[in-house]
């Protein structure tokens, strides 16, 4: 038997009522409505009668149950918006985040030059961070690293769907050396930094989804990747090069330190919308 939108809503908000809250429960009925018909929220409410079809019917109530169990919206979407662009997001992705939205618009406001530039950006995950640059940077000559094969395909995947150029190349940061290293502009990168004593205060839909790959650091060397990258950054930065992070909120002054002992200069945190220090920005060495 068909539902209506208006009993969908109901049956969201009671069924996830242990997991999420009411707004929560209906952002994913409208999500789910704009990603089948692309219904506005002022769609949803207007149109509450509108009986589900056949195919509709089947997706929601499939939708509903890996919602209970924890999925992100995104994967069962298969797709989120970043930017102002679409991206395509699976398993094998981490789900692009708000504040990494934050760290684009810094990069975008610190380019002063009107040559073009060259970026490269480490761990590019579905290419967001990437993808974004290059749609907003035209002339930019753009190279995006990443060690899976499965995200690199996401990535293309959506540097093709948003007409943007870049480089993607299958590359491991830790055991790349500094002699291998091209002359970038900007370097940027948002690699894992979730150390492992924080899982417990990670949420279900992002612990056990979410590829930990991506997410996690060992208790003992929370910087592994920074350091590596730092490093790496130093060789390949040009002069007034940039440097620009993704952090964990507990490690700003360690990162800090870290840029300062390989020479960077005038090293500047900035929080992001909830009052984290979640983003960091450095000129390269003299």
């Amino acid at each position: 038997m068909q539902s209506t939108v208006k009993e969908i809503i109901r049956q969201f908000r009671e069924e996830l009522s242990p997991i999420y809250n009411v707004h929560e429960a209906f952002q994913f009925v409208w999500l789910i409505f704009d990603h089948l018909h692309g219904w506005t929220k002022t769609d949803l409410l207007l149109r509450d009668d509108t009986k589900l079809t056949d195919s509709d019917q089947l997706f929601v109530e499939n939708a509903l149950e890996r919602l209970k169990n924890h999925e992100p919206v995104q994967y069962i979407l298969g797709e989120t918006e970043f930017f102002g662009l679409p991206f395509e997001v699976n398993p094998s992705v981490l789900v692009p985040r708000p504040e990494t939205e934050e760290l684009v618009e810094w990069i975008l406001e610190s380019v002063k030059s009107d040559k073009p530039l060259r970026i490269l950006d480490i761990g590019t995950g579905s290419g967001c961070i990437a993808v974004s640059l290059a749609r907003h940077l035209p002339g930019a000559i753009v190279t995006a690293w990443d060690v899976s094969s499965e995200a690199l395909k996401v990535a293309e995947f959506n540097a093709r769907n948003n007409e943007a150029v870049v480089s993607f190349v299958q590359k491991d940061v830790l055991t790349t050396t500094p002699e291998e290293m091209e002359g970038y502009d900007i370097i940027v990168s948002n690699p894992p930094y979730v150390r492992e004593q924080e899982m417990e205060l990670m949420k279900e839909n992002v612990l056990n989804h979410e590829p930990h790959l991506a997410l996690f650091v060992k208790d003992h060397d929370p910087l592994l990747f920074y350091r590596h990258i730092t490093r790496l950054a130093a060789v390949s930065l040009s002069a007034d090069g940039l440097l620009f992070f993704e952090i964990n909120r507990d490690m700003g002054r360690e990162t800090v330190e870290l840029l300062s002992e390989n020479g960077f200069r005038e090293p500047e945190l900035r929080k992001d919308l909830s009052g984290n220090f979640r983003m960091l920005k450095a000129l390269g060495p003299a």
